[in-house]
């Protein structure tokens, strides 16, 4: 499964964000999240058990700066400095803080660059998290199933989780964030079913994002049975939404 041992990493091509350079501000060894989905291309929470040291701002920012310096020298775009990595970004007690280096460095090196966030949108409700998201160009949030139940298969979520309460913090960005959502099958769950579906639709009219992005699997899944949708089925689940006038970006 994949990890990422150092702060800063790529740039790679995201079929989402363009060349993007990775921003990993948990712990280099394994993995650190409050959700342990069925896909994560980390694996499994528990075979990725994390020494619970997050790196300091300092470093991030001294590493983030070098390449990007690098970057700069030798012609690369860059398209997004994106935090991701080994598992939920917004656990870092430092994140914040993380977050304005991030924006100080690009402003500096790559000023056309956006800074993105790939977040479950479990920790939206706190204010100072949601004050930090609300300084990046992609807040990328992600609502992978419509009910408590499909959460629970979907995402595995650690401690006390409440979708609504998730939905009515998520509804505070007045629409201004993009909206992430996996579809898969599996024998538990099925993304395309008619009533799951209508409900996730309708938390897409509710919370109006600017932009809804709609993935499916693409690499090794911890969890063996699961199944793809093509893109062409993605286009058409989602075909309601574009003709009322939503933004949807669909990624086979």
């Amino acid at each position: 499964m994949l990890h990422f041992d150092k702060p800063v990493f790529g740039p790679i091509f995201s079929r989402r964000l363009g060349s993007s350079l990775g921003v990993n501000v948990l712990p280099s060894a394994g993995k650190l999240c409050n959700f342990d989905c069925i896909y994560c291309e980390c694996g499994w929470n528990r075979d990725g058990r994390s020494s619970g040291i997050f790196p300091r701002t300092e470093d991030v920012r001294s590493a983030l700066e070098a390449k990007l310096t690098e970057c700069a020298a030798e012609g690369t775009r860059i398209d997004s400095i994106t935090f991701s990595g080994n598992g939920e970004p917004t656990l870092n007690p430092d994140f914040p803080a993380l977050v304005d280096a991030a924006v100080e460095a690009r402003d500096r090196f790559f000023p056309s660059a956006k800074i993105s966030v790939l977040s479950n949108a479990t920790t939206v409700g706190r204010k100072e998290i949601f004050e930090a998201l609300r300084k990046v160009d992609n807040p990328i949030m992600k609502i992978d199933a419509p009910t408590e139940e499909g959460v629970r298969i979907l995402n595995r979520p650690c401690g006390n989780y409440s979708l609504e309460e998730t939905l009515c913090a998520l509804e505070r960005f007045e629409g201004d964030f993009i909206l992430q959502t996996m579809f898969l099958k599996c024998p538990e769950y099925d993304s395309s079913e008619e009533h799951g579906l209508g409900a996730w639709l309708d938390i897409v009219r509710r919370l109006r994002p600017r932009e809804t992005m709609v993935y499916t699997i693409d690499r090794e899944t911890p969890q063996k049975n699961l199944q793809k949708f093509s893109a062409e089925e993605m286009r058409m689940f989602t075909d309601v939404l574009v003709k009322e006038g939503f933004m949807v970006q669909v990624r086979g």
